[in-house]
């Protein structure tokens, strides 16, 4: 008979979905009593009864009950459906994951999930969703919405008890937190770690209950083998499951031509013929008070019906919390520009109730004792509306570091104050206040904005008139502007830092004025009229930041409009620095670290500025254009500029610059650099040597000629045309120069003309193993709106490279015999491998 009734259940459950609860005979067998739905309701009850007397019950969003070692959510019916966002961070960390830049209050999972009770199975689910579509309810199309953009299961949980009239269920969440399972953490794989956690190594440490959110701190074991013992990693991590708003922030349409992080969303309609497709901005909810909207809409400032707040997490050392606090309020000048006064605040922690740093309801300015040189500032969105619920701001302790050599190496020359090997606490506060200034723009949504320092001309850098009333080194502290190298000893320029200015106020009014409108698509002829009101005006340029550089006006770490002219004003400040170098960074009865690292912190400033002027060859200004702007999409760098860019990086970075790697100097000192193993110093020579090629290859690698080339179709008529010819016949001219003289060549000379010649040979090699690999394939090159393709075995890269390499040993076989005996057996090895190579 058991078997019978078996087999009846599956049926009935199989056709009707559930048991009735009529149906509550059983067959006995063997003595056996079947639990009926009345019985199970029961004992859930009688459950519930024993959880509110021996459990530890914490009210709030779920009330979560503690028995032993076990920990429960009561989850109300109320809460059944509605959107909660899980938010993960890391709490603690050993030592082996803060070298590798893993720290405390850093997010590394977020989701959105929604609960469903499940009364037929006892169950309940938890389901993800990704809320990324969007259609009008009473459409056609949105049940075919409804059935193709459904949620996933993450996470089951068997009802364990039932309050009186079974209004809440009770579930067990022990698993979920404890490392037994990854549906609403998944530690390892989202920060990179991968392997599994040890679960009898690992455990909940605290769960607390506040009315919007719940916050778990769990401690999870793993351990990782790098060749050697198995080495024991326990991370701390906060999980937060937060109550997001019933009635979503309205979006705001992201736009190209300003900078804002978004979110992207489809929308389906019976109408359309297409799908449209658009971006939300990620932006805070400023709202003016409902008695001052009247007031707001006339022109009057108001304070937002909720301000957006930061705390300074107490670990901060106290010297530096009034910098990183002025940091913050500084923003709240460009949010006048959107209608609201005192919108940002910045406070210190002192006595609020149940603080938590992790606790995703405060932004938190998290101090991370750690090496790593940064800073950065991410924040938790809403995923229906892009509205950004709280920010973490990470500042690392080392930070200071990198500051420190920007001032040093930039500034050292005009502003004595930055000569020092540790700076007065007022002169590193005001860095600080400048980096807390751009770390809190980019949680307002601001992404970098590395065209902003394009629109400033070279030379005003260097009047005090234009710095001082223009507010620094350019008109966005979003761009990567740093300090003012280009002024120069007799300048009399004083405004070195960057500030808040023009862009970013406009930026702001952008995304955050208020229009009083309940639906996106109605501010879109509003948002592009407030563009369109500075299309022309370059202090409102928006250059994003690029993978690869294929607009030169959009580069981090430059000033100007002319990375010529700019580089050259830097050029002149590293070589009064390079004769200072002892002086300023030496100390009586220290060794040479100090000054060691200020010579290599001049030799990457070097190094940048060759960057900044390459970028130049086979550039294309791209513009974000909308039809009626009169503006061309796409600009190729002009010749002339290209060939001043060639000049200089000849002059500056192919020929041996003896200014900088062999100065009297490296009888004392050797560049160093800081790396986990330990310090590296490096032979000035060989850096030389390195560098020197890197310069070459970036001045003939195969994208940027193949851009080169492609942009020859994009000069008008009458313009003139850069070629990759204007590269290499300068090239050649200084690279063979004494060879072709019949004279003979020093150690330097041999270096250069075999550094060329690798180039050529290594940089051929692989585009022909990309022809023979890729024959009927195009490889490509993308960035925005721009999109470079090119076939190898057709381009017209290989033939010009293989020209070349002709061009070089016609003249070594001619020179053979010329020069001393170092460089006949110079040529010689050349010709033996250039031959070589066209062989192949």
């Amino acid at each position: 008979m058991r078997g019978v009734y078996v087999v009846v259940l599956v049926f009935s459950w199989f056709f009707f979905g559930h048991l009735s609860e009529g149906f509550s005979q059983s067959a006995k067998g063997a003595e056996e009593e079947v639990v009926t739905d009345k019985d199970s309701t029961s004992n859930q009850k009688n459950k519930y009864k024993e959880l509110l007397e021996k459990g530890t019950w914490s009210n709030g969003l779920f009330n979560v009950i503690r028995q032993k070692g076990d920990y429960f959510f009561e989850v109300s019916d109320s809460l059944m459906g509605v959107d909660l966002l899980l938010v993960n961070k890391i709490s603690s960390v050993p030592y082996a994951l803060n070298g590798h830049g893993l720290n405390k209050g850093m997010a590394y999972e977020s989701k959105m999930i929604r609960f469903y009770k499940d009364t037929a199975l006892n169950k309940v689910w938890v389901k993800t969703i990704n809320p990324r579509v969007s259609s009008p309810a009473n459409d056609a199309i949105t049940l075919s919405v409804k059935e193709n953009f459904v949620e996933s299961v993450i996470e089951s949980f068997d009802i364990e008890a039932k309050n009186e009239d079974s209004t809440t269920v009770v579930i067990k969440v022990n698993k979920i937190f404890d490392g037994n399972r990854k549906s609403f953490t998944d530690l390892l794989a989202s920060t990179g770690l991968g392997g599994g956690i040890q679960t009898d190594l690992s455990k909940i440490e605290d769960i607390k209950a506040f009315p919007e959110n719940i916050v778990v701190k769990s401690l999870l074991t793993t351990s990782v083998s790098e060749g050697g013992p198995a080495l024991p990693l326990s991370i701390g991590i906060t999980l937060n499951i937060v109550l997001l708003p019933k009635n979503p922030m309205m979006p705001r349409y992201a736009d190209k031509r300003i900078g804002y992080f978004d979110k992207p969303i489809s929308y389906f309609s019976d109408e359309q013929h297409e799908i449209e497709n658009r971006e939300m901005i990620t932006r805070w909810r400023l709202e003016p008070k409902e008695e001052d909207e009247e007031k707001y809409l006339s022109g009057e400032l108001v304070e937002p019906k909720q301000p957006i707040i930061y705390y300074i997490d107490p670990s901060t050392p106290p010297q530096w919390r009034t910098y990183i606090q002025q940091g913050v309020l500084d923003w709240n000048e460009a949010f006048e520009e959107a209608g609201f006064k005192h919108a940002v605040q910045a406070k210190e922690v002192t006595d609020e109730e149940d603080f938590d740093i992790d606790d995703v309801r405060y932004s938190v300015i998290t101090y991370a004792a750690s090496a790593q040189k940064n800073a950065m500032g991410p924040s938790i969105i809403d995923p229906r509306s892009g509205e950004i619920i709280e920010a973490d701001i990470m500042w690392w302790h080392n930070v200071m570091k990198a500051v420190h050599m920007w001032m040093r190496v930039q500034t050292g020359t005009i502003d004595p104050k930055a000569r020092a090997n540790k700076f007065s606490d007022a002169h590193m506060g005001e860095a600080i206040r400048f980096v807390s200034s751009h770390e809190v723009g980019h949680t307002f949504g601001l992404t970098h904005n590395m065209g902003a320092s394009h629109s400033y001309p070279v030379d005003s850098l260097r009047s005090p008139s234009f710095t001082s009333h223009m507010s620094g080194t350019a008109p966005s502290i979003m761009d990567y502007a740093r300090y003012n190298y280009v002024a120069q000893p007799g300048d009399h320029v004083t405004e070195i830092t960057p500030e808040i200015g023009i862009y970013d106020k406009y930026a702001i009014h952008w995304g955050y004025r208020w229009l009083g409108l309940s639906d996106p698509h109605d501010e879109t002829a509003q948002l592009n009229d407030w563009i369109r009101a500075h299309e022309n005006d370059p202090l409102y340029f928006y250059g994003p930041q690029q993978p690869d550089i294929i607009d030169p006006r959009s580069q981090s770490e430059d000033l100007g409009d002319d990375a010529v002219k700019a580089s050259m004003y830097g050029l002149q400040n590293l070589k009064k620095i390079v004769p200072n170098i002892l002086s300023w960074a030496a100390e009586v009865d220290q060794d040479y670290y100090q000054a060691a690292k200020l010579y290599k912190g001049v030799i990457d400033q070097w190094v940048t500025y060759n960057g900044h002027v390459v970028s130049n060859l086979g550039g294309v200004y791209i513009n974000n254009t909308v039809a009626g702007d009169k503006k061309e999409s796409y600009v190729p760098v002009p010749a002339l500029k290209q060939r001043e860019a060639v000049n200089y990086l000849i002059e500056n970075g192919v020929k041996p610059q003896h200014w900088l790697f062999t100065p009297d100097l490296i009888h004392k000192v050797y560049a160093v650099r800081d790396a986990p193993d330990g310090e590296r110093y490096y032979s000035p020579v060989s850096l030389m040597r390195t560098y020197q090629t890197n310069v070459m290859y970036a001045m003939v690698k195969t994208d940027r000629l193949a851009r080169i080339i492609d942009n020859q179709v994009l000069v008008k008529g009458g313009e003139e045309v850069f070629t990759a010819h204007d590269i290499y016949d300068p090239l050649f001219e200084a690279v063979f120069q004494k060879t072709e003289k019949g004279k003979d060549l020093d150690m330097y000379d041999r270096m250069t003309q075999k550094n060329y010649v690798d180039v050529l040979t290594v940089d051929r090699l692989e585009l022909l193993k990309k022809t023979k690999e890729n024959a009927l394939t195009d490889d490509h090159r993308e960035f925005k709106n721009i999109h470079y393709t090119y076939i190898p075995r057709v381009s017209d890269i290989g033939s010009i490279q293989h020209a070349e390499l002709q061009r070089i040993l016609k003249l070594l076989k001619k020179k053979r015999k010329s020069g001393d005996r170092d460089t006949r057996a110079h040529y010689e090895d050349l010709i033996s491998r250039i031959e070589f190579n066209l062989k192949n």
